[in-house]
């Protein structure tokens, strides 16, 4: 019996998941950096809205892989904060 071959995708290898805004904001702050590590509950970023602060937090552990918002800018609600990876 030959052995079989499974195709995985780069995403089966390395788990990782988008932090994404909850509402249309402006980034106040980034508080993560490339390449930190994070646990389930932290706070990656601070979003502003109407005088209010609006946490976005890490869904799980991993690590920081991307920063794609930049402080100051307006986000749209579902737009990417950051790109988590796999714990290191």
């Amino acid at each position: 019996m030959k052995p079989t071959r499974m195709a995985l995708s780069p995403m089966a290898l390395s788990p990782m998941y988008e932090a994404k805004a909850d509402i249309v904001a402006n980034v106040w702050k980034i508080l993560a950096h490339v390449g930190d590590a994070v646990a389930k509950g932290d706070t990656i970023a601070v979003l502003e809205t109407m005088k209010m602060e609006i946490p976005v937090f890490a869904e799980a552990d991993g690590t920081i892989a991307s920063i794609v918002a930049k402080e100051g800018t307006i986000v749209q609600e579902g737009d990417v904060i950051a790109i988590v990876g796999d714990a290191v």
